[in-house]
């Protein structure tokens, strides 16, 4: 199979075998078996009975909305919300499918949306590993898509997309994507985007990642911040191109940390979009920031857009390595909740 990415810049010192040691729950396992999990979660819902809907709105916080934005990204001729707040953020009603997604199923914003949506009489489609919501659902007799227990949600992306898949294609809202599935789990079966992942996990050792994507990568480049903040427990941040030009690219000239960029790009951008990329990597690199473009290319959009996010995964996961650091918990997240106390609406 040739190579569908390209990394700039590809010099790598030896990673130290003993900072595996620091992966105590085996998250590298769980990445490797990316492919099984695409496979796997697109068959959830296969038999599911849907009516089809003028508007979709998928409910969920998280590891559960990433699903969301995916979905909304690839198939952009549908009317697709994706809602992160207590409340709807648009107007639902019998018409609506409404896809409320929380791996827990006890994310309280999550829950309090579903609720609304109950009161507007939207059709509703919950998928949880169980929890309040599917309690929930079972009272109010919604079908629930059960998702595999024992993962952390960030890590369950497949399952919080596949299924969104299947639930549309029985709609009759798309065609079925089988072929393009069945593709794109091939394709990731590979053991070089784990190799690439650790040689960006080296360049982004000690720095702070400014992952910049296109349309066409957006959801990719909001994946890698939020993995790299959960993984490596470190800042990261993204932005999109062109919006970055008209704010962002002020900010190089009072460099007081030390970034480093990384551009997601599928080779096939509006030219005025490529002289944009170009010039922000001259202007960054003139400004002492370290610029590296990785270029995705792909038989589909879905596998270019996976192909992406997958190599962002092993990227923060090495990178969480490389500080000693366990990928998996996320203690802060969790003390936070408790903090924060039960929610009741």
């Amino acid at each position: 199979m040739k190579n569908d990415v390209t990394i700039e810049d590809e010099d790598l010192e030896k990673f130290p075998e003993d900072f595996f040691s620091y992966d105590k729950s085996d998250m590298r396992s769980v990445i490797k078996g990316f492919s099984f999990h695409i496979k796997e979660a697109y068959r959830h819902g296969q038999d599911l009975k849907v009516q089809k809907a003028n508007k979709v709105v998928v409910l969920g916080m998280g590891g559960s909305a990433i699903g969301g934005d995916i979905l909304k990204n690839y198939l952009s001729e549908l009317n697709i919300i994706v809602n992160r707040q207590y409340k709807l953020t648009t107007e639902v009603d019998k018409e609506t499918l409404v896809i409320a997604s929380s791996y827990s199923g006890n994310t309280e914003e999550t829950i309090s949306a579903y609720k609304e949506a109950v009161r507007k009489n939207a059709q509703i489609i919950c998928m949880t590993t169980g929890g309040k919501l599917a309690e929930l659902a079972k009272t109010n007799r919604h079908e629930i898509i059960r998702l595999p227990k024992g993962l952390q949600p960030r890590v369950a992306i497949a399952y919080s997309f596949f299924p969104m898949l299947r639930i549309l294609e029985n709609a009759g809202m798309i065609d079925s994507k089988k072929t393009e599935v069945d593709r794109l789990a091939k394709t990731l079966d590979k053991a070089m985007y784990e190799d690439m992942g650790l040689k960006m996990s080296d360049k982004l050792n000690g720095k702070i990642p400014l992952i910049y994507a296109a349309e066409n990568f957006i959801p990719a480049a909001y994946r890698w911040k939020t993995q790299l903040n959960e993984n490596a427990k470190t800042m990261a941040f993204y932005n999109e191109f062109s919006e970055l030009n008209h704010n962002e690219l002020s900010a190089t000239r009072n460099n007081v940390a030390d970034f480093y960029c990384i551009i997601i790009r599928s080779g096939d951008e509006f030219s005025r979009m490529v002289k944009r990329m170009e010039l922000t990597k001259e202007h960054y690199r003139k400004n002492g920031i370290n610029v590296t473009e990785m270029l995705i290319k792909g038989e589909t959009p879905l596998v270019r857009l996976f192909t992406a996010i997958y190599i962002g995964d092993w990227t923060s996961y090495y990178l969480a390595l490389r500080y000693r650091t366990d990928p998996t918990p996320v203690e802060e997240v969790e003390l936070f909740k408790k903090e924060l106390g039960s929610f009741i609406s």
